[in-house]
């Protein structure tokens, strides 16, 4: 992790910029004391792949039925 005055972070943005995009942190400080830190934007996720699980599930016909009354009495405590 390089800290750097904020002087020196002016003078030398575009370079600071390709250090953070190839990985490292670059930490900011004003007299000497850290005040901001400097870090490549996370990735944004990656499309979502439609009917990845076709075939290795199946619901049962009965998925959406009534419940028993005593797998019923046992949510409700009884």
């Amino acid at each position: 992790m390089l800290t750097i005055n904020i002087h020196e972070a002016k003078t030398h943005l575009s370079r600071l910029v390709e250090s953070v995009a190839a990985g490292e942190e670059v930490i900011i400080a004003k007299a000497g004391k850290p005040v901001a830190r400097l870090v490549a934007l996370a990735k944004p996720a990656g499309r979502r792949e439609l009917g990845l699980l076709a075939g290795k599930m199946v619901i049962p016909d009965d998925f959406d039925s009534p419940l028993s009354e005593e797998i019923l009495a046992l949510f409700e405590g009884r």
